[in-house]
């Protein structure tokens, strides 16, 4: 069976088969093709993951600082999370530093996602939330921020 047949029907055995020819330098065999497109896959996810952690992050901020019923009833999940968030994005910069500047590349637009994410989820009007982001990324990441106002003691 060929590279190409066995990528298509068994992705295991075509990574396990492609990393022991590339460690016998069989470089002549290898399928280039596909290992070039997973390669770019990998990339694209890892862009992926951290756009949508700084968009779930951004969200729990905003939902912390102006969703007051909420607040009362569930400050210390919303706050865990918040936690979880930044602490998954500072371990994919540790592993992938090179994303830091598209995380600031994006982070205006995880803002504006974030928004509506957390006016639908709240059912408060879109116009509660700031149309600017509430802090900047250093201060968003910054484990011991949070956005300051209204009765929110953090």
């Amino acid at each position: 069976m060929d590279n190409k047949t066995l990528y298509e029907q068994d992705f295991y055995l075509w990574i396990r088969t492609t990393i022991n020819q590339l460690q016998a330098r069989q470089f002549e065999r290898v399928d280039l093709e596909n290992l070039l497109e997973e390669l770019a896959s990998m990339g694209r996810s890892e862009k992926r993951t951290i756009k949508s952690l700084l968009t779930r992050l951004l969200e729990h901020l905003l939902k912390l600082k102006y969703w007051a019923a909420e607040r009362e009833r569930n400050e210390g999940h919303c706050k865990g999370e918040i936690r979880t968030f930044r602490l998954d994005i500072l371990d994919e910069l540790k592993d992938s530093p090179s994303l830091k500047p598209y995380l600031l590349e994006i982070f205006d637009e995880c803002y504006l996602s974030a928004r509506k994410n957390a006016s639908d989820r709240s059912q408060l009007p879109l116009d509660t939330f700031p149309a600017i982001p509430i802090g900047s990324l250093e201060q968003i990441l910054d484990e011991d921020w949070f956005p300051g106002g209204d009765n929110l003691e953090i």
